[in-house]
């Protein structure tokens, strides 16, 4: 009898593996793909995710992908209904810097960043410019940081929310100088801007698909990009690096990743990370990207494993400066 159980449970596992690769081997078996952005529609992130999934349709068999603006709560409600979606490759997450970030600004979260996800692979870098107001007497970043400290604490740096991309590069960018400024909160990119513009606020941090038109335009003061390479787009290429400056290795950009539910089928991952790879060669998906002031990354963090071990890292590199802010979301 106990040999009937043995061989009836070793039947049930067999079938159970043959049903795992019979599905791997099917996907996409037709289907629609799910993208979740757990931001509103018409965002850079929600660009971003609709850009790759028109790429990642052909090398997927032509197979439907529709996308899903779950928003809410900076980013952890899309990424929770990621997380607790049925694990077969039809319900994938596309997100920002927000997955290293929200771990430290949130004390509660109903996911595990390393644990309750399939890492597919990094998508592209959003390099960050720090901008003044056109009122500002400092014309470079030399003469920027010479301002900063004669103005003894009194400079308004905006940013465009607590917990926003921008306010992370304000707060590293005042550990990097060693200098305390006003932290001025806004609802939003659009108002922050305008207010610089106005005078209203020195300094903001932000990123180039927000702030390229305005450097165009000489709206506002460019003072340095947040790569560790000048940027070639034509409003940015004359615009120093603060590496360059002085800022040594002073490197922030929004960068987004691709990700599914933990449990995903291996085989499952590795078309969803071939088709990734893919797309991410797409000329007209690296001339989209192109035009929202974005680089398409080609280098080792398309692999699973080298993207989670980036990520981590920005979660080790975040997580001090925001507990040392005293910055909590909830």
């Amino acid at each position: 009898m106990k040999k009937l159980f043995a061989l009836a449970a070793v039947a049930t596992a067999a079938l159970g593996v043959l049903g795992t690769t019979a599905h791997a081997q099917a996907f996409p078996d037709g289907k629609p793909i799910t993208i979740v952005v757990p931001f509103a529609a018409g965002g850079p992130t929600d660009r971003v995710a609709r850009d790759l999934a028109e790429a990642m349709r052909k090398p997927l068999e032509g197979v439907s992908i529709v996308i899903d603006n779950a928003a809410g709560a900076g980013s952890t409600i899309g990424n929770a209904k990621v997380a607790r979606a049925k694990p077969d490759g039809y319900t994938l997450l596309v997100t920002h810097v927000g997955m290293a970030t929200t771990p430290v600004l949130y004390r509660k979260l109903t996911y595990n960043y390393e644990t309750d996800f399939e890492y597919l692979g990094m998508i592209n870098d959003v390099p960050m410019t720090v901008i003044g107001k056109p009122q500002l007497e400092a014309n470079n970043f030399k003469e920027l940081r010479e301002w900063i400290n004669k103005a003894g604490g009194k400079v308004n740096l905006g940013n465009a929310g607590i917990g926003s991309a921008s306010h992370l590069c304000g707060l590293l960018f005042q550990s990097e100088l060693k200098a305390e400024m006003t932290t001025v909160p806004y609802k939003g990119t659009a108002p922050a801007i305008a207010d610089l513009m106005g005078g209203q606020i020195d300094l903001l941090c932000d990123q180039t698909t927000n702030t390229t038109s305005q450097i165009e335009a000489k709206k506002v003061k460019p003072y340095g990009v947040t790569t560790l390479k000048r940027l070639s787009t034509p409003a940015l290429k004359d615009i120093p690096t603060l590496d360059e400056s002085g800022l040594k290795n002073f490197q922030v950009t929004i960068w987004h990743g691709l990700y599914a539910p933990k449990g995903t089928p291996a085989p499952v991952l590795k078309k969803l990370n071939d088709a990734l790879k893919v797309a991410l060669k797409d000329p007209e998906f690296i001339k989209r990207q192109e035009g929202l002031g974005a680089v398409v990354v080609n280098d080792k963090r398309v692999e699973p494993a080298e993207h989670k071990k980036f990520v981590q890292a920005e979660v080790a590199r975040f997580g001090p400066v925001i507990k040392a802010a005293g910055i909590y979301a909830d």
